[in-house]
């Protein structure tokens, strides 16, 4: 079947840029990409990826670590596991 259909739609800019430089590292165009999306959707009769609202806890640790507030850094894994009891 020939592609005879158009999609338009406004993006921010930014958004717009930096997801068309991921697809050129893929190997892929604008068009490919939003055929893979929405061949995706098709297969899986809804979005190919979870949407969930986060909970409180979770926008406060985005909120937290987006202001450098309440990190824990680790020097490697083995410090990492170490401080997580692990």
């Amino acid at each position: 079947m020939g592609k005879t259909s158009t999609i338009r739609a406004r993006i921010e800019p930014d958004l717009k840029n930096k997801a068309e430089h991921i697809f050129r590292q893929l190997g892929l165009t604008t068009t490919q990409a939003i055929t893979l999306f929405y061949k995706q959707v098709e297969l899986r009769r809804g979005l190919p990826f979870d949407i969930v609202i986060s909970n409180e806890i979770t926008r406060r640790t985005f909120d937290d670590t987006d202001a450098g507030r309440n990190l824990i850094v680790c020097d490697d894994a083995d410090d990492m596991f170490k401080k997580l009891g692990i």
